[in-house]
């Protein structure tokens, strides 16, 4: 299991606290002391969540699974996170490329970092706090039936609207990456 230092655990939750109190909209009936107890009583998810951090996703709480109990972290950066950019969906389409592959696959990365990609459910719902995606626009989990064809899907907000298209699992861009979310 990876774990951070007492110092880098402390740091990052400050961290995660500035940016709970300043983000009260996206947690409304959660209390910070909840969500600290519950992250210093797991170590490898404020692992995770460091890993979410310095990949540029910004994790905060945008709410509470009603069936586990968990607080659910969602990479709540304005942009797709730019350290989880240029990347192909996954590693079948990572395999199949024969040239110019990207560095990673989207669904590689998240998964070495603790995280799933958002469901297009959970990307609708973290517009509620954004916009989010307005320049940029990320992968999200696709449909093994979509999936089976090649295809991927990807989402991004333009004209105050949500807009998920699909691509080639194996194409990649510069400005398109990969929003992922844990629960804790």
């Amino acid at each position: 299991m990876h774990t951070l230092s007492d110092t880098e655990n402390a740091a990052l939750l400050n961290i995660l606290k500035a940016r709970f109190d300043k983000n009260m909209k996206r947690h409304q009936g959660i209390s910070w002391a909840e969500v600290q107890a519950r992250l210093e009583s797991q170590p490898g998810k404020l692992w995770t969540l460091q890993q979410m951090e310095e990949t540029g996703g910004e994790p905060d709480v945008v709410g509470q699974d009603p069936t586990t109990g968990e607080f659910l972290f969602y990479d709540c950066a304005a942009e797709s996170p730019k350290g989880r950019r240029s990347f192909c969906y996954d590693q079948q389409a990572l395999d199949e490329r024969k040239e110019f592959k990207p560095a990673d696959s989207a669904e590689e990365v998240a998964r070495a970092m603790g995280i799933a990609l958002l469901t297009e459910s959970q990307y609708r719902e973290l517009q509620q706090f954004g916009p989010f995606d307005t320049k940029t626009s990320s992968w999200i989990h696709t449909p093994d039936a979509i999936r089976k064809h090649g295809g991927a899907i990807f989402a991004d907000y333009r004209y105050g609207h949500v807009f998920v298209y699909h691509n080639g699992a194996s194409s990649y861009y510069a400005a398109r990456g990969f929003r992922g979310w844990v629960g804790v």
